[in-house]
């Protein structure tokens, strides 16, 4: 007997050496899969929404005349006798613009949400995305503003030494239109 393979029937389902049927073992098995894609799923989803989390507060709603849509302006770090320029975040509410205006000593953007647009004076205008940063020249005209579809966010240093931004004509609908996405 000791060279004789144990016979299984053919009505018992295989078992393992716990006598749990290997079927439902494939079960449990499948199960502990989904959660485990599942949970690991949803972990990475929290991980993607923190980093779109924006890590400072929008600010007040602009009641300014410079603008048109919804724009919200937290004003970081004012110029002072020491640091010579300002910070602030800009979030717009899709389709929002500033007017055509101009830095006399420039400006950096750091675009930090969304879609929008940057055009230059005499120049296409641009389609900025979260990441890109935006060099705006000392006394060129220019504008930005949200696309129409997307909000859209920027950190923005500005030198101060030239004087304050110039405010100039509204953007056209026929300007904003124009962008080709």
């Amino acid at each position: 007997m000791a060279g004789r393979k144990k016979a299984y029937s053919v009505n018992q389902p295989a078992t393992l050496n716990n006598n749990i049927p290997v079927r439902k073992i494939k079960i449990r098995m499948k199960k502990v899969y989904y959660l485990t894609s599942l949970l690991f799923a949803a972990l990475c989803m929290q991980k993607i929404s923190a980093q779109d989390f924006s890590i400072f507060p929008k600010g007040e709603i602009s009641n300014t005349d410079n603008h048109t849509g919804t724009i919200w302006l937290n004003e970081l770090s004012v110029p002072d006798t020491v640091f010579n320029y300002s910070v602030a975040v800009a979030t717009y509410a899709p389709g929002a613009k500033l007017d055509w205006h101009i830095h006399p000593a420039g400006q950096i953007l750091l675009i930090t949400e969304g879609t929008g647009y940057y055009q230059e004076k005499g120049k296409p205008a641009q389609i900025v995305h979260k990441g890109d940063v935006i060099k705006c020249m000392p006394g060129i005209a220019h504008w930005h503003g949200a696309s129409p579809g997307d909000s859209f966010a920027y950190v923005a240093t500005t030198p101060a030494q030239k004087g304050k931004t110039i405010w100039l004509q509204r953007v056209t609908e026929q300007e904003y239109k124009a962008v080709k996405p």
